[in-house]
């Protein structure tokens, strides 16, 4: 699984942006920059920003950096507090903190930090500045005393309320001598003014930038994004500033019209979002090459190969991705080349990524949309570890080709896909066989609604072909979206209460052979396929109860008996004990089950309980 958080590893060859950036706000010197890093939902912005921060940090050198970096998320903010007053708040709070580190500026740092908590606190009455201009309480504690005099005046004041009333007047009096004291020489404009005069000559003390990265801005309600903007403004074009505001142009030019609702004038919209940043920087859409590079490093990310192994593989994508404009590729055989002893399971996954690369950047569900792509993986692994908890059989790609179908294919096509799967004995969809092979071949394919789309012709061409799997197992663990019809439900109805029997009390299924032999043999079919299902849970193989079901259902459709010494034969020779050889050693396929365990090397005692087995049916 990998998180859905922003990462200073580069995985998707954006180092070069982030550096180009850092280099224009080194290379402004005092002069203020705001940069815009815009892009969609999920394609790396955050990311973007923590490669920016890493950017000018590595800048320093061992020495202490010359910029303070303040990191600001407005949407963790929306409906708990005002994003402009904390804005505000973040920005004094991490440079007095900064001061007191550098020993330097801390007068001017204090300065500043009780100038914002002055405006803040002036945003806690009705009355705006006003009430504290005047030197009047907050309008919550005036409001307390009033409610406490009316009861005392009522009679009905308990010592409880006697007691409140004390602590009330006690912060009146304080809030009316101390902080809130009368000053007749400010006022919100004045302070305004003195902030960005303090704030100025704070950085200038300090000789430090600052560096004010915003994100998830394009998350927050229109009145939130405004409010965040607006107090950014009051930074803006200040000495030794630097803004980086990550968010997507078109929900941030929505916010603005919010904000002027009723004014049509387009021009207005694109001059508020112009006027606040100097510099646009869009993220690049990724192609096949960095969709495919993409997934590859996802799944090295969650290999077993080492930390450092794992760093090394990254960084060479990186640069070999930087050359793809000459021709070079990031594919299996490339990843190949990076490491002598790569696990077999990554290579198979670089496959997947291979196949399934096209198609994560071409359909408009995805569009190679890094958070996006991330999510489908995640998908595909949990769904993957359902299979392995259920003993179901699923191959990696089949499952990812059909998920694929199942986000991105029309849901009428997807549905006739499951039915055709649910209706085949062999759980095959055996119809499509002849567009793929046409899809493969390039030849003209004329298809029918809900299959006659550009995403389905693609979706034929990606390997596996899927014409001759078995798809029951992937439908199995994708069931969320699209009902298995389970083969109980094409048994009769003496069949289902039969199976449902067995599973439950399989101890006592030898008692049904009557019922059973009476059975159609389709059914007893379907239902050894349920109790070889449940069998695979099984861990060890001595006498347990679900084998005496198995044998119940092989003694009525000796058919089956075939099927259930197949299934034996596979077991892993260390779950076989010596108990379960007089069990089946009277069954007409024992033989061929004790000749495959004996080449598969089980235990010593299994080994004498099969020559003894042998001996008896020999008559010696």
């Amino acid at each position: 699984m990998w998180s859905d958080n922003e990462t200073e590893r580069d995985f998707l060859n954006f180092t070069g942006i982030a550096d180009t950036v850092a280099e224009i706000i080194v290379q402004a010197g005092e002069r203020p920059v705001s940069i815009g890093v815009s892009g969609a939902w999920g394609v790396g912005k955050s990311s973007m920003i923590k490669l920016i921060r890493r950017a000018l940090d590595e800048r320093a050198e061992g020495r202490r950096s010359e910029f303070v970096f303040v990191e600001f998320n407005a949407w963790l903010y929306q409906g708990y507090d005002d994003a402009r007053a904390s804005l505000l708040e973040v920005i004094a709070t991490a440079l007095a903190e900064e001061a007191k580190k550098r020993q330097t500026g801390l007068d001017k740092a204090q300065e500043l930090l009780k100038r914002v908590d002055w405006l803040r606190a002036a945003k806690l009455t009705a009355g705006s500045a006003l009430a504290l201009a005047l030197g009047l309480p907050p309008v919550g504690l005036i409001g307390e005393a009033v409610r406490l005099g009316k009861t005392a005046l009522a009679g009905e004041a308990t010592a409880a309320d006697v007691a409140a009333m004390e602590a009330t007047a006690g912060e009146i009096g304080g809030a009316a001598t101390g902080l809130l004291k009368p000053r007749h020489d400010s006022s919100p404009p004045k302070e305004i003014h003195a902030i960005r005069k303090c704030f100025e000559e704070t950085l200038s003390e300090m000789g430090v930038k600052l560096v004010v990265l915003i994100d998830d801005l394009d998350r927050c309600l229109p009145p939130t994004t405004i409010s965040t903007l607006e107090a950014i403004r009051l930074f803006l074009f200040l000495k030794n500033t630097a803004f980086v505001i990550a968010a997507d142009d078109a929900m941030i030019k929505h916010a603005v019209r919010k904000h002027f609702e009723g004014i049509d004038d387009e021009n207005l919209v694109i001059s508020y979002f112009d006027k606040l940043i100097q510099i646009p920087i869009r993220v690049p859409p990724l192609g096949t090459q960095e969709v495919r590079a993409y997934m590859m490093l996802l799944f090295v990310e969650n290999s077993t190969l080492p930390e450092p192994d794992r760093e090394a593989i990254r960084k060479m994508v990186c640069k070999q991705l930087q050359q793809t404009w000459r021709g070079k590729r990031v594919d299996r055989a490339f990843m190949q080349t990076l490491h002598a002893n790569l696990p077999g399971d990554l290579v198979a996954r670089f496959d997947t990524a291979d196949r399934l690369a096209h198609l994560m950047t071409s359909v408009s569900q995805i569009a190679g949309n890094p958070r996006l792509i991330k999510r489908f993986l995640n998908a595909l692994s949990i769904r993957m570890t359902i299979a392995r908890a259920h003993g179901v059989g699923v191959d990696e790609a089949v499952l990812a080709k059909l998920m694929l179908f199942e986000r991105s294919g029309d849901k009428d096509a997807y549905g006739a896909l499951t039915k055709a799967v649910n209706e085949d004995d062999d759980g095959k969809p055996r119809f499509v066989a002849d567009w793929e092979e046409k899809a493969l071949a390039g030849k003209e394919l004329v298809l029918e609604p809900p299959w006659d789309a550009a995403f389905i012709r693609e979706w034929l061409t990606v390997p596996p072909r899927l014409a001759d799997v078995d798809l029951r197992g992937a439908l199995y663990v994708s069931r969320e979206h699209a009902p298995l019809i389970s083969p109980e439900d094409r048994l009769s109805s003496e069949g289902a209460e039969l199976l449902a029997a067995i599973l439950e009390h399989p101890d006592m299924a030898g008692e049904l052979h009557e019922r059973l032999t009476r059975l159609p043999r389709p059914e007893a079919a379907i239902i050894m396929d349920r109790v070889l299902e449940r069998a695979r849970q099984q861990q060890e193989w001595g006498t347990p109860t679900i084998l005496d079901a198995a044998l119940a259902v092989a003694a009525a459709d000796p058919p089956q008996g075939a099927r259930l010494g197949a299934f034996l034969r596979d077991r892993p020779p260390a779950q076989i004990t010596a108990s379960i050889v007089p069990k089946i050693g009277d069954q007409p396929w024992a033989a061929e089950v004790f000749e495959a365990w004996r080449k598969a090397d089980v235990a010593p005692p299994v080994k004498k309980a099969m020559t003894q087995r042998t001996k008896l049916a020999q008559g010696g």
